[in-house]
């Protein structure tokens, strides 16, 4: 019997969030003996998507602003109709070449609208299929909020006519998706919640810092990792510091922020053992993002999170609230992030116990891949199409 193909699309836009997540998984379908391709548009990131994976790399797409208001390539110029359609014809191309079990798409399309001049031709693809796979679509707990007319509805009717799964990749204790997307119930019979798609438990670490700063990819990051530089001036000079910047940080701001750091402050663009860094940490002190607050979760450590909020952003403030109430994280506004506040939160912070560990699933990853192990023994890859 041939291997399971699974052929994942995934987009990352301004951080690392969706990209990583999507590693987890696609690790976790290999670990269950799936052949997974994924097919990645943004800004290429090492390490990613990890071994395994058969990669195939569009021509790179990134968010013109961090509002996500326009699209870029990786020259910085507006895109044209010319690269839309090349973009497109290597995206369809690929899936042929694939011939997959599963068709998985994050995100959309409850978000990455942006890339609807490719996703759509795709889907389309698919439907015209005689024996077409099963189509998936990847999604965190918490959802960006919409305010725009028309726009949820559409939502309803792209999964309604395309799609066979809706992955929740959250705990429905924690997060329900009908609380950030209203008409969920409309597709109901299509939601399945995989649980949080954390990192296996960590290693023990192999150093040790009693407070660890990160900014998830660093595109957005400067003026966080800014301030904990001057706050680590205002408290105690035995605490040790770790800051991670995020690989995305320009090479002129990283220089400067290492070029005036104390000598309390170690900083890095990137550390591979981040999750069991937060493990031997008393404190993280860290942006909203899904992945970073699964890896604290995870890792157990005090947390106090900064959620993004530019452009109008609400799915990082809503869970970074969430956390609070359960006493698992205290949350500090983007606004209020200057070097003496900083410093006064994180004193605040250090001096109380470690949190309890957190009573919801975190292991999405892996019960990803048994939900749709399941779906295609039970027949779910052979599928007539519409038309039939």
């Amino acid at each position: 019997m041939r291997e399971r193909r699974v052929f994942f699309y995934v987009q990352h836009l301004l951080g690392i969030g969706h990209l990583a997540r999507a590693s987890r998984i696609a690790k976790a379908l290999v670990e269950r003996d799936f052949d997974v391709t994924m097919v990645t548009g943004g800004l290429p990131l090492p390490g990613f998507p990890g071994e395994g994976v058969k990669t195939i790399a569009l021509p790179a797409v990134a968010a013109g602003d961090k509002g996500f208001s326009g699209l870029s390539d990786a020259a910085g110029n507006p895109l044209t109709s010319a690269f839309r359609e090349h973009r497109k014809d290597l995206l369809i191309d690929a899936f042929r070449r694939a011939e997959p079990d599963i068709v998985i798409i994050e995100a959309f399309p409850f978000g990455r609208r942006q890339m609807r001049f490719e996703l759509l031709p795709l889907l389309e693809a698919i439907a015209a299929m005689e024996k077409r796979p099963l189509v998936a679509t990847s999604l965190r707990d918490i959802l960006q909020e919409r305010t725009k007319p028309g726009r949820a509805e559409e939502t309803v009717e792209l999964v309604k006519a395309h799609f066979d799964l809706v992955l929740v990749h959250g705990d429905p204790a924690f997060a329900r998706i009908e609380e950030t997307f209203p008409l969920a119930r409309e597709i109901e019979d299509k939601v399945v919640y995989t649980g949080l798609v954390a990192p296996p438990p960590p290693a023990a670490p192999l150093e040790t810092f009693d407070i660890v700063v990160s900014a998830g990819g660093g595109a957005v990051g400067k003026e966080l990792i800014g301030s904990a530089l001057e706050a680590a001036r205002l408290l105690p000079e035995a605490l040790r510091w770790c800051l991670v910047t995020g690989p995305n940080l320009p090479e002129a701001d990283f220089d400067a922020l290492a070029a005036s750091a104390p000598a309390s402050v170690n900083l890095f663009r990137f550390r591979q053992d981040f999750a069991s860094l937060l493990a031997g940490a008393r404190l993280s002190v860290s942006q909203a993002g899904y992945n970073t607050v699964c890896d604290i979760l995870r890792a157990g450590c005090g947390s106090l999170l900064i959620p993004f909020t530019a452009g109008g952003e609400t799915e990082q403030s809503t869970r970074a609230e969430r956390l609070e109430r359960l006493g698992l994280a205290s949350v500090l506004p983007e606004e209020g992030i200057t070097p003496p506040e900083l410093a006064r939160r994180i004193e605040t912070m250090l001096a109380l116990p470690r949190p309890d560990i957190p009573p919801l699933d975190l292991d999405g990853a892996m019960k990803t891949a048994v939900i749709l192990g399941d779906r295609l023994q039970r027949g779910g890859s052979v599928r007539p199409s519409r038309s039939a």
